[in-house]
């Protein structure tokens, strides 16, 4: 938690209170499983915002080895305090630089809240990237994000917000209840279900009139006030 600036779990060893941060397990644990050799000659990284996630992500690219970590952030100030944190091997820069850092990056991670649901979304020129570098987005509601689906579409590689919240979780489960869990496919299916029921879709009416088939929707017919039957 010193090393990192940022702590996210806290624990009882008999009366003394501790603290640790499992984010950079998370962020490390999830690309190892879903893009292997991600770190492969890592000399470049990009990474949106500069807050306790961030903290975690900028750390364990530094330990795998990352040449060059440049911290994009809305606030300058607080990507210049993170990076002065770490070293030469972290650079931060406004916002307005982001397309241009990104030729050439072999990795881009978003740690900001931008793309949730709810929040702004992010706007990212990705064509500025080469097409082997891989994408993390640490939002997990909506599962996919616009900056996952697009990246997708480009055929980079991608690895998603519920990845790093099931890896981050397995040291604190450990700490807290004597187990550690594995991070399986069924685990993920049943945290995906979860999410699911916790943030439901729009239900879909359908149109008075309308006939529905498994394969053709037909379209509402307009009132002459432009409003759907």
């Amino acid at each position: 938690a010193r090393a990192v600036g940022a702590a996210n779990t806290l624990w009882f060893e008999g009366s003394r209170l501790k603290s640790t941060n499992t984010d950079v397990e998370g962020f490390l644990g999830n690309l190892d499983a879903t893009v292997p050799n991600w770190d492969s000659g890592l000399e470049k990284a990009v990474v949106l915002g500069a807050g306790g996630a961030a903290h975690a992500v900028v750390f364990g690219l530094i330990e795998r080895g990352a040449g060059l970590v440049h911290v994009v952030n809305r606030t300058f100030e607080r990507a210049e305090r993170l990076c002065n944190r770490f070293g030469s091997q972290a650079h931060a820069a406004q916002w307005q630089e982001m397309t241009g850092l990104l030729s050439g990056a072999q990795l881009l991670v978003n740690t900001t809240s931008l793309g949730m649901e709810g929040q702004p979304t992010l706007d990212v020129n990705l064509k500025a990237l080469p097409d082997s570098a891989v994408i993390v987005d640490e939002v997990y509601v909506p599962l996919e994000t616009a900056l996952i689906c697009a990246a997708r579409r480009r055929g980079l590689r991608v690895a998603d917000g519920l990845g790093m919240l099931l890896h981050q979780a397995v040291r604190g489960f450990a700490l807290w209840y004597g187990v550690t869990p594995e991070v399986t496919p069924e685990l993920r299916a049943l945290v995906e279900a979860d999410l699911a029921k916790a943030n439901p879709k729009p239900p879909q009416i359908k149109p008075e009139g309308a006939v529905v088939s498994p394969r053709r929707r037909s379209k509402p017919r307009s009132r002459k006030d432009g409003a759907a039957e």
